[in-house]
Parts: C-alpha cells; structure tokens; sequence
C-alpha cells in the first residue's frame, strides 16, 4: 500500500466522534497509525498536554509532525520496543488501526505496557458482523474488497464486538465501555426504531474504552 493510490483525505480523517467520547483529562496522548495527525489536532484543541505518533508511511508522518510533539516512523511493534518514546502514557488511542496488524494482540499487550496508572485505550475497529458483508458473502459470493472502507484491501483482521472486547481484555486492559461508532445516514433511524437491537448488524464500527487499573 503506498499513499498514492488512497483517498485524499484517508489519512486525514480527525475521528472527532471518537475523540469527544474520551475521559477527560487527555493528559499525554499516543495516536497508533496517527496518519497526517488530524486526530492528534482535536486532541490539542481538548487540552492533551502532549501527543506523540507512530506511523509506518513517511509522507504521512511529516504533516503530522507538524503539529504532535515527535512522531515515530516505523512498523507499531517496533516503536513500540524502542526508546523513541516516552515511557507511558495516559491516553492511547488505536483508531482504525488494529485490523491492519498481522499480530493486533501483540500490539495490544505492548500498549497495556506503555499505560500510566489508569491509562485509557481507545480503539476502533471494522464491524464484521455488518449486515453489508453478509449480504455479499451469501447473495454475491464475494467479500467484496475495495481500496478504502468497510472493506479495505489493506485489512488483514476482521473483529465482531466480541472478538475486539477478548482482545483488548486478553492484552490486559479492563474494559469500561463498548459501543457501536455514531450511525450516520439510514442507519440513524433503524437504531432508532428498532431501540439498538440490531446494533450488532448496521454499526460499521465497534468502539472500545479500556482503562490499565
């Protein structure tokens, strides 16, 4: 995957919606896979006293130095064992990130070890169990990859809420709160009227906070 064939905008995307369900204080901030930084900008805006990236691309990384206190180019797991970063943090945040991972639970167990006393983890992840998906895997006998979204081709993990919520818990994080990511468009009004039932069907996203104690 090189940055030339993506979007413009796939790695900019602020997550602002994500970011107003954080406790606050945001106090020091790691952003996994901070792509041009446009999350670690709202976090600023929050009050995050600080906030660090790693990133793999490096035309990606260079915007987002711009704005966070250092970012760090390299593979997650290698940052991650390094000394380019400080040695805890208060909020770490893996928005879209995790389902590009060969070994997410690796990384997961590795952040549980950068986590200050009562850190949170953010994370945010692809909905296998969306409806859209299942559509295609009976009715069109396909998966139905495309080069951003639901189904990127880039993606090489696949959550349901109960598979992201065993992650995050075996990497030793203690769950606070599970939820679908905010629905948007027709998908609003079915939440609405069927009182989030099939929640676990329409969300395209799952979101989890997790604290380190």
């Amino acid at each position: 995957m090189t940055l030339d064939v993506k979007p413009p905008g796939y790695y900019g995307a602020g997550r602002d919606d994500l970011v107003a369900l954080l406790p606050r204080p945001i106090g020091r901030a790691l952003d996994i896979g901070c792509g041009e930084g446009a999350v670690g900008r709202v976090l600023l805006a929050e009050g995050a006293t600080s906030v660090h990236g790693v990133e793999i691309f490096p035309d990606a990384a260079a915007v987002a130095a711009e704005a966070y206190d250092d970012v760090v180019v390299a593979p997650v797991e290698v940052a991650l064992t390094g000394d380019d970063l400080p040695a805890e943090f208060d909020t770490i945040l893996c928005y879209d990130v995790l389902e590009h991972l060969a070994d997410p639970a690796l990384i997961l167990g590795l952040l549980r070890q950068r986590a200050a006393p009562g850190a949170r983890l953010h994370v945010s992840v692809p909905n296998a169990r969306h409806l859209g998906l299942v559509r295609d895997l009976l009715f069109r006998g396909t998966f139905g990859y495309t080069e951003f979204g639901h189904r990127d081709a880039t993606h090489l993990r696949w959550f349901t809420r109960r598979d992201i919520e065993a992650a995050v818990t075996d990497g030793g994080w203690r769950i606070t709160a599970s939820r679908p990511n905010p629905f948007r468009g027709r998908d609003a009004p079915v939440d609405r009227a069927t009182r989030g039932h099939l929640s676990e069907f329409i969300a395209l996203q799952w979101n989890v906070l997790a604290t380190a104690g």
